[in-house]
């Protein structure tokens, strides 16, 4: 796909020395330019979307606590005392 874009002088003066050091044209310069510059901002929107869920410090919203595993053993024991299985 062909696209116009403008750029500052002093920007496309850069580009040029770039891509020359690189040995590759232009366009491939800014093609790999956009592609990169897409790929930091999907991986941004998915820190953003953890941080929502997580907190910006990684830690995960509290659960409630689960009971003592000896009181559940119990307690599903006593609702199952006259259950003919």
């Amino acid at each position: 796909m062909k696209t116009a874009i403008s750029v500052p002088d002093s920007v496309y003066a850069e580009a040029e020395e770039v891509a020359e050091a690189l040995g590759i044209p232009r366009s491939q310069l800014y093609a790999r330019a956009l592609e990169e510059f897409v790929r930091k901002h999907r991986v941004d929107a998915v820190t953003e979307r953890l941080d929502a869920v997580y907190g910006p410090d990684g830690t995960a919203p509290a659960a409630e606590t689960p009971p003592e595993d000896g009181a559940a053993v119990e307690s599903i024991r006593t609702l199952t005392r006259h259950d003919s299985w």
